[in-house]
């Protein structure tokens, strides 16, 4: 793997060299390639200077990157990640707080495959620390424990510099924030993204302010509005993702669990779904199936590859549904597609070409929007063809000779909404505030959906495939 150690810089004329030569030195298991990228915010004193000369002792190894204006620590950072080109990437600040000899132990859960992200703490168990400022500490303690709160997360310490990461990972995610507020941005947004994070102890000398210490008081509020900031605004994908309507939906976690919850007992033991978008259903499947997720579109399945690199279970697959599957292709036992075949001009074909996959006697799960009358503004914008009824439903699945086993329909309140905001007001979004409000009330409709007498928003048909012996006769 490649090491990409990120190093951004302000007036750090002391150390610089020394804190570059440490890195260097380093000797990783599983690293065997190391770049440097070492982004100055406009140094006031002869940093440059010491960049440029150090650039052409190394000039294979270190980058340098030279900004007119300062911009702050988190701009630094952010044009260093968009900079790099190694697998694995690395925070390290140019001062001496932190030690370079603890790379192998920070990036270790990384190179085993068990991580995303890996914080190096400055406050979980180690052999020994600088004992400096009691009151900084504790403002360090205290924004963990704000962002825990807000994150989920049971970090020790979120305002660690040691932040290691894949890098394909970091460079899809968007940091707004220009100076110390990039800590907290960052925790958020890997806890948002479902990052598999871990943490481990790492040997911290921290310096005083007359040896250049940068960070004050100002920087833990700016930190707290950046927590409660990236709380309520789901800022996680930048350039095509963040155009996704997918993106939208994993606002309401709680409406998918409930769909899959209701259809679980029709899953086998490996089921495959067709357009797993940005894993949204994948995270919950999961956890009681082997899965393989399947996709066309390169932008989704870069995040189902970064997403689920070396999980056990997982297995991600390219594959246009709408062809032929290749001849290697796994045969599940069941498979499921949720809000795809809408989006198709051709629906029959792709159910034809899900058939050739399916084992003999497995079972198909699809679920579609229900309701012709309700197509509107809402269904055009983003990309049906067609919405459903029983019907229609059903037909596509008899003419391949499938028994239907149910057929049903959820999330009856959901009419409602999408026949005003599509029928009425024309609109062409939900927006994230409506599905995060939906999510919060879907344990209550979930109780109220059977008492209510007409119809759900959303149809589902659970059909079975005619076993092998059925098939032959058929055929004979």
């Amino acid at each position: 793997m490649k090491l990409s150690v990120l190093i951004p810089v302000y007036n750090e004329q002391r150390t610089l060299r020394e804190i570059v030569g440490r890195v260097l030195a380093q000797q990783i298991p599983g690293v065997d390639e190391m770049e440097v990228v070492i982004v100055d915010d406009a140094s006031t004193d002869q940093s440059p200077e010491i960049i440029r000369e150090l650039h052409r002792s190394h000039p294979d190894i270190i980058h340098p990157i030279l900004l007119e204006e300062n911009q702050g620590k988190g701009n630094a950072i952010h044009t260093a990640i968009q900079a790099a080109s190694g697998d694995l990437g690395i925070i390290q600040d140019a001062d001496l707080e932190y030690d370079p000899a603890d790379y192998a132990v920070v990036l270790r859960p990384i190179i085993a495959g068990e991580a995303d992200v890996v914080y190096g703490s400055r406050f979980a168990d180690r052999e020994q620390r600088r004992v400096l400022y009691f009151r900084h500490t504790l403002a360090n303690r205290f924004l963990t424990f704000v962002s825990n709160w807000f994150t989920d997360l049971n970090l020790t310490d979120m305002e660690t510099c040691y932040k290691a990461f894949r890098l394909q990972v970091a460079k899809t995610i968007p940091i707004r924030s220009r100076g110390f507020g990039i800590e907290p941005e960052l925790t958020a947004k890997f806890a948002k993204r479902n990052l598999r994070i871990f943490e481990v102890p790492i040997s911290y000398r921290g310096r005083t302010y007359a040896e250049g210490k940068k960070i004050t008081w100002k920087d833990g509020v700016k930190a707290l509005w950046i927590i409660v900031k990236y709380w309520v605004i789901d800022d996680m994908f930048k350039g095509d993702y963040a155009q996704k309507n997918l993106i939208d939906m994993e606002a309401a976690p709680k409406y998918s669990e409930w769909t899959l919850a209701r259809t679980r007992p029709y899953m086998g033991e490996l089921l495959l779904e067709i357009g797993s978008g940005i894993g949204n259903n994948v995270r919950i499947l999961m956890q009681y199936t082997h899965v393989i997720a399947t996709e066309i579109d390169p932008v989704y399945l870069q995040v189902l590859r970064n997403a689920y690199l070396n999980t056990p279970g997982v297995n991600v697959r390219e594959w246009d549904a709408t062809q032929p599957p290749p001849p290697d292709f796994p045969q599940p036992d069941t498979i499921l597609c949720s809000n795809v075949i809408e989006h198709i001009e051709d629906d029959q074909v792709l159910i034809t070409n899900a058939d050739q996959v399916l084992k003999p006697g497995g079972r198909m799960i699809f679920i579609v929007p229900r309701g012709k009358k309700l197509y509107s503004t809402l269904d055009e914008a983003i990309g049906h063809c067609r919405r459903y009824d029983s019907e229609t439903l059903r037909k596509l699945f008899e003419d391949l000779g499938y028994e239907i086993q149910e057929l049903f329909t959820l999330n009856k309140i959901g009419v409602i909404g999408w026949w005003y905001r599509g029928k009425i007001a024309k609109q062409k979004t939900i927006g994230r505030f409506g599905l995060k409000v939906f999510n919060v009330l879907v344990p209550v409709l979930r109780l109220i959906d059977p008492l209510l007498p007409w119809p759900g928003l959303s149809l589902v048909i659970v059909v079975k495939k005619p076993p092998e012996e059925e098939i032959e006769i058929n055929h004979d």
